[in-house]
């Protein structure tokens, strides 16, 4: 992975980190009070879920080795993150229930971000 592939990612790494911590806090403190619990939680599960997927995209970039980026899985789960947190922000924010149909569509990349990583190491195991 060359540093100039990996330079905007950090800086995405960056970025987003900032932006779950900023949305956690608006969640927990403006709007606690004014959203229904279930509309709350789906908010704090967009937070969870881009925090995580931001701290695995930068052991990734930090730690690997391979002679190949697994550029799959770094699209993936950056896609993922504004698919499937950005659809849970928008639906708990405007309480329009369709943007939950776009959901499942963050969470398949997620996961398929996921299981490219595994199929990397697998592959990388070989040489």
């Amino acid at each position: 992975m060359t540093a100039d592939f990996r330079r905007p990612l950090w800086i995405a790494c960056a970025l987003s980190g900032a932006l779950a911590v900023i949305l956690g806090a608006f969640g927990a403190h403006a709007l606690s009070a004014r959203l229904p619990a279930p509309l709350l939680a789906a908010y704090q599960t967009g937070v969870t879920y881009q925090m995580w997927h931001t701290v695995a995209l930068m052991a990734l970039l930090a730690g690997w080795r391979g002679a190949r980026a697994p550029r799959l899985v770094l699209w993936c789960w950056c896609a993922g993150v504004v698919l499937f947190s950005g659809s849970l922000y928008l639906l708990a924010l405007s309480g329009i229930r369709a943007l939950g149909m776009i959901t499942p569509v963050g969470g398949t990349l997620l996961i398929v971000g996921w299981l490219a990583l595994a199929y990397a190491w697998l592959r990388e195991e070989r040489r």
